[in-house]
């Protein structure tokens, strides 16, 4: 099956092409990939909203499957920040900038209380126009320094059973991530529509 990933995010795309391989989709495609481009804008209130608005906008561009998701980092103490925000939060694109950001808010906090959670929806329309969407998180904490060169966006912050998410092999990863476990929970649903 002929699959599009509505993203332009090489490390999110590389990720789902490791996790999918093993699920039936023996064609995936970045955007890049496809010679597509879609980035409806993102009105959604919550990650869901946000996966469903992708996937619709590039399931009308290709006519084939599509899958789009919307993930983020949820920080306890800053109130749910950076949230649905997370690839654009304050205006920051640069991923090691968004990380000292964050560093620098939670300046001063113990450990008990720098909680967060990795949260991924994921949105599939398949060829026929039907849809399912499906949700993983990750629980974990924020680090005091960034870890490891095995990853993007906040995962070299974020901790989990003692290592950042960026020290992690992407075996190791796919695992326990947030973007894995939708995944997962996807392909159960798509097994179960038959």
């Amino acid at each position: 099956m002929k699959l599009i990933i509505a993203s332009g995010n090489e490390g999110k795309v590389r990720e789902y092409k490791s996790l999918l391989s093993s699920f039936g989709f023996d064609e995936v495609l970045s955007l890049k990939e496809a010679k597509l481009e879609s980035a409806p804008e993102e009105t959604g209130s919550t990650f869901e909203e946000n996966a469903a608005i992708k996937a619709r906008a590039l399931h009308k561009l290709c006519g084939c499957a599509a899958l789009a998701d919307d993930s983020g980092l949820v920080i306890d103490v800053l109130d749910g920040e950076p949230g649905v925000y997370s690839a654009r939060w304050l205006g920051i694109k640069d991923d090691d900038e968004k990380n000292a950001e964050v560093l620098r808010r939670l300046e001063g906090i113990g450990m008990a209380s720098r909680g967060a959670t990795f949260v991924c929806a994921v949105h599939f329309i398949d060829s026929d126009g039907s849809e399912i969407s499906a949700r993983g998180e990750c629980r974990g904490f924020i680090g005091y320094e960034p870890l490891g060169d095995n990853g993007f966006g906040y995962d070299p912050i974020f901790m989990y059973n003692g290592r950042s998410m960026a020290q992690l092999t992407d075996t190791e990863k796919n695992l326990i991530s947030h973007r894995g476990k939708a995944l997962r929970e996807l392909v159960k649903k798509l097994k179960e529509k038959g």
